[in-house]
């Protein structure tokens, strides 16, 4: 049944709240599955499964399948249209906020590779990326769509303009890649903009440890983008001006440059310095 009959038939409505805009592109959803089950098998946790757009084509091809879905009246529909998966432990659906799940717990009960796919809300984009970047070293693969904007600054070159503290910040944990575009017209209902699906695969080892020397360097250089370093790094973490240069020196950066002009490796430097103190 298609996404708008499916909703009327039970009386509910897209819920602008949860930035709700369901996938309705078979082609999306079979590109999604099959990047994040590449080879078939294991164990996939899916962050928002609405309707079962993109459960359906996962449950073809990975072994088991965990889907969070916050929106406790989509929760039985879903149950509904899946039921055979659900009976055979196929698949586990979990009602939650997925912020609010511990997602390593969730995969640890099925088989490897693991991986982590989903559309995206919007609304908490940032905070799901974070989460993963956090659980890189758990997982195998994760495969989101987002918005095109958001895919452009995931994928971003240093010196460019979409490059910024989140490119840094996710390029550390993960190798990242746009592997389809998705307009608007490919959900219900439409979203005004564009989207992209990104495959993000873990750099093993990491380019950068996520600590909280390596934060602050990041966002730092990037809370005024037209500062050079020399002026975003001024009182860094107690630094004089002195100190300051030397250890920029020292980590090969010039503080007349800017930040989105390092990469995440130079970044990771002049954090390291700071351990070593």
């Amino acid at each position: 049944m298609a996404i708008a009959a499916l909703l009327r038939a039970h009386k509910i409505a897209p819920k602008k709240r949860f930035g709700q805009n369901f996938l309705a592109d078979p082609h999306a959803a079979r590109t999604i599955a099959e990047a994040a089950t590449t080879p078939p098998g294991g164990t996939v946790l899916e962050i928002g499964p609405g309707l079962g757009a993109l459960t359906r084509p996962l449950l073809e091809r990975a072994a088991r399948v965990v889907a969070i879905e916050r929106d406790r009246d989509l929760v039985p529909i879903l149950a509904g249209e899946l039921s055979g998966a659900v009976a055979s432990g196929a698949l586990t659906i979990v009602e939650a906020d997925a912020l609010a799940v511990d997602w390593a717990e969730a995969l640890s009960a099925g088989p490897r590779p693991h991986a982590i796919a989903g559309n995206l809300p919007y609304l908490i984009t940032g905070k799901l990326l974070e989460r993963a970047v956090g659980l890189a070293d758990a997982v195998d693969r994760a495969v989101f769509m987002v918005q095109a904007e958001v895919a452009d600054r995931l994928a971003a070159l240093p010196d460019t303009e979409a490059y910024g503290a989140l490119t840094v910040f996710v390029q550390a944990a993960f190798a990242v890649r746009k592997i389809l575009a998705v307009k608007g017209g490919s959900f219900y209902p439409r979203p005004e903009v564009d989207s992209a699906v990104v495959l993000l695969v873990p750099h093993r080892p990491r380019r950068a440890a996520e600590t909280e020397a390596f934060r602050a360097v990041v966002k730092s250089a990037f809370g005024a983008r037209r500062k050079t370093l020399r002026n975003a790094w001024k009182g860094l973490f107690g630094w004089s001006r002195e100190e300051l240069e030397q250890r920029a020196t020292e980590a090969g950066i010039s503080l007349d440059a800017r930040g989105e002009t390092l990469g995440v490796e130079a970044f990771a430097r002049l954090a390291e310095s700071v351990r070593e103190t």
